[in-house]
């Protein structure tokens, strides 16, 4: 996979936004717009870096797609470490969840979101 299918795919795994990559990162999102977009530009070396870093994954990886590149100590708040036995757990709703069209997708997490509240 490429760059920018690779980072669209990590973006989806955490269930986040580009607005959010962009806050997490400090890159505009006009300019992450434009590497994830289809005539999509080549980011540089820096946002390549602040980019993996915010999505918690090795700028390796997100060039190559290798797996083995991917993981990278996960030390900020908001990726944690990976539940095994949660995974398993919610394996099957997780497949479900993954084959919803992206509407429906974004409107359960804000309903999770919502009860998170109260």
């Amino acid at each position: 996979m490429s760059f920018k299918e690779n980072v669209k795919y990590e973006l989806e795994c955490r269930g986040m936004l580009i607005k959010e990559l962009a806050t997490v990162s400090g890159i505009s999102r006009r300019t992450l717009d434009n590497y994830l977009r289809e005539n999509e530009s080549q980011p540089t070396v820096e946002n390549a870096v602040r980019i993996a870093k915010a999505l918690g994954v090795t700028t390796e990886y997100l060039v190559t797609g290798n797996e083995a590149d991917k993981n990278v100590k996960r030390t900020a708040p908001e990726l944690p470490e990976l539940d095994i036995g949660l995974c398993k757990k919610y394996y099957t709703t997780l497949q479900k969840l993954n084959e919803m069209p992206d509407n429906t997708k974004n409107l359960l997490c804000k309903l999770i979101s919502e009860w998170k509240k109260k």
